[in-house]
């Protein structure tokens, strides 16, 4: 089992930045993928950013270029860093961890978005 802790949530005005972190604890394997998803009331679950344990990245569209995911291995924790936010990036946004035969949620970090 893997478990996941996010923190870094909060209110910020357009144009404004946040960055999210997420603490890995438990049985972590040395190859794996970590990632941001977020959810707006009424939307599905959507992918935002990616990163495996080799430092390869992937951005949704709709973040790329304002949105930077990095990962200290060390530390097991991955980062969001969040920059020119806009009111459609409001979201409760969910740290995932995969590997083989894992698939791991955080409890959600709610990034509000708004003047």
């Amino acid at each position: 089992q893997v478990q996941l802790v996010e923190s870094g949530g909060g209110l910020v005005q357009p144009g404004g930045s946040l960055r999210l972190s997420c603490v890995a604890s438990g049985s972590i394997f040395r190859i794996n993928t970590m990632g941001w998803y977020r959810q707006a009331p009424g939307n599905q679950r959507e992918l935002v950013a990616s990163i495996t344990s080799g430092g390869a990245t992937g951005y949704a569209d709709s973040v790329r270029g304002r949105v930077t995911i990095s990962r200290d291995n060390a530390k097991n924790t991955v980062y969001l860093q969040m920059n020119s936010l806009k009111p459609e990036d409001t979201a409760v946004y969910y740290c995932n961890y995969k590997q083989i035969g894992v698939n791991s949620w955080g409890q959600g970090t709610q990034v509000t978005v708004s003047s």
